[in-house]
């Protein structure tokens, strides 16, 4: 019984640790930060937050809050005009 318990444990222990690491890549996209609102139409950079596609280039219109570009990090986000977290219209402080 006790190995049994300790399989269940180890089972438990991985899975938290794949949930935590899929909380770090929202925010983390492939090569840096998910930076949103600054890409203009067919420059985004992979899915988008409404989930209507999930390949890069697919953005219908310039600086939708919905879509992202990997940045380097949130500084360079935030020097651009871009948001850390997606939402819903057009970002009216993109400064690119």
């Amino acid at each position: 019984m006790k190995k049994v318990s300790a399989i269940a444990l180890a089972s438990a222990v991985a899975g938290a640790l794949a949930l935590a690491g899929t909380a770090v890549a929202q925010t983390k996209g492939a090569s840096g930060f998910k930076c949103w609102g600054v890409a203009k139409a067919g420059q985004n950079d992979c899915g988008n937050a409404a989930k209507t596609h999930d390949c890069a280039g697919q953005s219908k219109t310039d600086f939708d809050l919905g879509e992202w570009k990997a940045v380097k990090d949130a500084a360079e986000c935030t020097k651009m005009g871009g948001a850390d977290k997606p939402g819903k219209g057009k970002n009216a402080n993109v400064k690119m």
